[in-house]
Protein backbone atom coordinates (compact mmCIF):
# COMPACT_ATOMS: atom_id res chain seq x y z
CA UNK A 1 0.00 0.00 0.00
CA UNK A 2 3.05 2.35 0.96
CA UNK A 3 4.01 1.72 -2.76
CA UNK A 4 0.49 2.82 -4.60
CA UNK A 5 0.56 5.56 -2.21
CA UNK A 6 3.58 6.84 -3.34
CA UNK A 7 3.20 5.90 -6.99
CA UNK A 8 0.15 8.05 -7.02
CA UNK A 9 2.82 11.37 -5.64
CA UNK A 10 4.82 10.04 -8.76
CA UNK A 11 7.45 8.40 -7.59
CA UNK A 12 8.79 5.48 -9.27
CA UNK A 13 9.27 2.45 -7.50
CA UNK A 14 12.04 -0.59 -6.81
CA UNK A 15 10.61 -3.36 -4.73
CA UNK A 16 13.06 -5.07 -2.47
CA UNK A 17 12.27 -8.03 -0.60
CA UNK A 18 14.28 -9.22 2.67
CA UNK A 19 14.61 -13.14 2.16
CA UNK A 20 14.51 -14.19 5.69
CA UNK A 21 15.12 -18.11 5.47
CA UNK A 22 15.89 -19.86 7.30
CA UNK A 23 13.76 -17.62 10.00
CA UNK A 24 10.87 -17.64 7.49
CA UNK A 25 9.93 -20.17 5.27
CA UNK A 26 9.05 -20.16 1.09
CA UNK A 27 6.01 -18.89 1.61
CA UNK A 28 7.44 -15.22 2.62
CA UNK A 29 9.54 -15.26 -1.35
CA UNK A 30 6.75 -16.49 -2.93
CA UNK A 31 4.02 -13.63 -1.33
CA UNK A 32 6.73 -10.96 -2.45
CA UNK A 33 6.50 -12.31 -5.88
CA UNK A 34 2.91 -12.13 -5.84
CA UNK A 35 2.56 -8.63 -4.23
CA UNK A 36 4.76 -7.10 -6.66
CA UNK A 37 2.88 -8.78 -9.34
CA UNK A 38 0.09 -7.14 -7.83
CA UNK A 39 1.23 -3.92 -7.42
CA UNK A 40 2.37 -3.46 -10.92
CA UNK A 41 -1.35 -4.12 -11.49
CA UNK A 42 -2.53 -1.36 -8.99
CA UNK A 43 0.14 1.17 -10.17
CA UNK A 44 0.68 0.74 -13.94
CA UNK A 45 4.14 0.79 -12.99
CA UNK A 46 7.15 -1.87 -13.76
CA UNK A 47 8.01 -2.09 -10.24
CA UNK A 48 11.53 -3.72 -10.31
CA UNK A 49 11.84 -6.16 -7.34
CA UNK A 50 15.27 -7.18 -5.75
CA UNK A 51 15.94 -10.07 -2.97
CA UNK A 52 18.56 -9.69 -0.68
CA UNK A 53 19.62 -11.98 1.84
CA UNK A 54 18.62 -11.33 5.68
CA UNK A 55 18.83 -14.58 7.48
CA UNK A 56 22.71 -14.34 8.08
CA UNK A 57 22.12 -11.47 9.35
CA UNK A 58 19.58 -12.41 11.94
CA UNK A 59 21.74 -15.40 12.97
CA UNK A 60 24.52 -13.24 13.42
CA UNK A 61 22.47 -10.80 15.66
CA UNK A 62 20.70 -13.78 17.23
CA UNK A 63 24.21 -15.22 18.28
CA UNK A 64 25.82 -12.14 19.57
CA UNK A 65 23.26 -9.97 21.00
CA UNK A 66 20.67 -9.34 23.40
CA UNK A 67 17.94 -10.91 21.97
CA UNK A 68 15.47 -8.55 23.09
CA UNK A 69 16.66 -6.23 20.50
CA UNK A 70 16.57 -8.51 17.98
CA UNK A 71 13.68 -6.99 16.09
CA UNK A 72 14.90 -3.10 16.06
CA UNK A 73 18.63 -4.97 15.16
CA UNK A 74 16.73 -6.34 11.90
CA UNK A 75 14.98 -3.51 11.29
CA UNK A 76 18.31 -1.30 11.41
CA UNK A 77 20.01 -3.67 8.97
CA UNK A 78 17.29 -3.91 6.10
CA UNK A 79 17.02 -0.44 6.32
CA UNK A 80 20.87 0.11 5.82
CA UNK A 81 20.80 -2.90 3.23
CA UNK A 82 17.90 -0.95 1.79
CA UNK A 83 19.46 2.34 1.48
CA UNK A 84 22.89 0.72 -0.15
CA UNK A 85 20.27 -1.01 -2.89
CA UNK A 86 19.08 2.28 -3.30
CA UNK A 87 22.48 3.56 -3.96
CA UNK A 88 22.98 0.83 -6.15
CA UNK A 89 20.21 1.47 -8.71
CA UNK A 90 20.01 5.58 -8.08
CA UNK A 91 17.07 5.88 -6.05
CA UNK A 92 16.82 9.16 -3.83
CA UNK A 93 14.92 7.55 -0.55
CA UNK A 94 13.60 4.73 1.27
CA UNK A 95 10.00 3.51 1.29
CA UNK A 96 8.41 2.06 4.89
CA UNK A 97 4.78 0.56 5.00
CA UNK A 98 5.64 1.00 8.59
CA UNK A 99 1.81 2.29 10.76
CA UNK A 100 3.03 3.64 14.24
CA UNK A 101 2.53 1.56 17.15
CA UNK A 102 1.04 -1.34 14.60
CA UNK A 103 4.33 -4.26 16.10
CA UNK A 104 7.01 -3.40 18.44
CA UNK A 105 9.80 -2.07 15.77
CA UNK A 106 7.29 0.17 15.03
CA UNK A 107 6.77 2.50 17.95
CA UNK A 108 8.36 6.17 17.35
CA UNK A 109 11.22 5.34 19.88
CA UNK A 110 12.18 2.03 17.72
CA UNK A 111 11.61 4.00 14.72
CA UNK A 112 13.75 7.00 15.69
CA UNK A 113 16.56 4.03 16.79
CA UNK A 114 15.91 2.28 13.73
CA UNK A 115 16.87 5.13 10.94
CA UNK A 116 19.73 6.59 13.14
CA UNK A 117 22.78 7.36 10.69
CA UNK A 118 21.18 6.52 7.61
CA UNK A 119 21.77 9.16 4.87
CA UNK A 120 18.61 8.87 3.05
CA UNK A 121 15.23 9.89 3.85
CA UNK A 122 12.75 7.18 5.07
CA UNK A 123 9.33 7.99 3.88
CA UNK A 124 6.46 6.33 5.87
CA UNK A 125 2.81 7.43 3.89
CA UNK A 126 0.83 4.56 6.08
CA UNK A 127 2.12 6.15 9.68
CA UNK A 128 -0.73 7.57 10.70
CA UNK A 129 -3.37 4.85 9.56
CA UNK A 130 -4.95 2.52 11.64
CA UNK A 131 -4.96 -1.32 10.95
CA UNK A 132 -8.56 -1.22 9.49
CA UNK A 133 -7.67 1.57 7.08
CA UNK A 134 -4.69 -0.34 5.95
CA UNK A 135 -7.22 -3.33 5.43
CA UNK A 136 -9.28 -1.54 3.39
CA UNK A 137 -6.69 0.08 0.99
CA UNK A 138 -5.00 -3.59 0.69
CA UNK A 139 -8.49 -4.54 -0.33
CA UNK A 140 -9.16 -2.22 -2.68
CA UNK A 141 -5.32 -2.81 -4.40
CA UNK A 142 -5.61 -6.53 -4.36
CA UNK A 143 -2.76 -7.04 -1.91
CA UNK A 144 -4.85 -7.78 0.95
CA UNK A 145 -5.85 -12.12 0.13
CA UNK A 146 -2.13 -12.45 -0.51
CA UNK A 147 -0.78 -10.89 2.37
CA UNK A 148 -2.90 -12.89 4.70
CA UNK A 149 -1.92 -16.47 2.90
CA UNK A 150 -0.12 -18.65 5.79
CA UNK A 151 1.78 -21.63 5.01
CA UNK A 152 0.93 -22.84 8.92
CA UNK A 153 4.60 -21.94 10.08
CA UNK A 154 5.50 -18.20 11.78
CA UNK A 155 6.27 -15.43 9.80
CA UNK A 156 9.46 -15.14 11.85
CA UNK A 157 11.40 -17.33 14.08
CA UNK A 158 14.08 -15.13 15.20
CA UNK A 159 11.49 -12.93 17.09
CA UNK A 160 12.13 -13.22 20.61
CA UNK A 161 9.09 -14.10 23.31
CA UNK A 162 10.24 -10.36 24.82
CA UNK A 163 10.78 -7.66 22.27
CA UNK A 164 11.81 -3.93 23.67
CA UNK A 165 9.48 -1.44 22.57
CA UNK A 166 10.89 1.76 23.77
CA UNK A 167 14.52 1.46 22.94
CA UNK A 168 16.77 4.02 23.92
CA UNK A 169 19.19 4.67 21.22
CA UNK A 170 22.28 3.89 23.67
CA UNK A 171 21.13 0.79 24.36
CA UNK A 172 20.83 0.02 20.38
CA UNK A 173 23.71 1.64 19.69
CA UNK A 174 26.01 -0.32 22.16
CA UNK A 175 23.93 -3.88 21.17
CA UNK A 176 25.00 -2.86 17.28
CA UNK A 177 28.32 -2.67 18.46
CA UNK A 178 28.64 -6.15 18.70
CA UNK A 179 28.81 -6.84 15.25
CA UNK A 180 29.63 -5.47 12.37
CA UNK A 181 26.61 -3.90 10.64
CA UNK A 182 27.76 -2.10 7.89
CA UNK A 183 29.14 -5.07 6.79
CA UNK A 184 26.29 -7.12 7.09
CA UNK A 185 24.45 -4.77 5.16
CA UNK A 186 26.39 -4.58 2.08
CA UNK A 187 27.26 -8.18 2.06
CA UNK A 188 23.21 -8.39 1.72
CA UNK A 189 23.11 -5.34 -0.93
CA UNK A 190 25.97 -7.03 -2.86
CA UNK A 191 23.92 -10.40 -2.98
CA UNK A 192 20.51 -9.03 -3.62
CA UNK A 193 19.28 -9.98 -7.35
CA UNK A 194 16.47 -8.85 -9.57
CA UNK A 195 13.90 -11.51 -9.46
Amino acid sequence: MAVCLMAERGAEITLLHMDNRPFSSDMGVRKAQMLAEALRRATGQALPLYMAPHGENQAINQEKCQSSYQCVLCKRLMLRTAQAVARRVGASGIVMGDSLGQVASQTLNNIRAEQYGLQMPVLRPLIGLDKLEIERIAKKIGTYEISIMNDGSKDCTAVPNRVITNASLTDVLDEEAKVDMEIMAERSAEKALRV
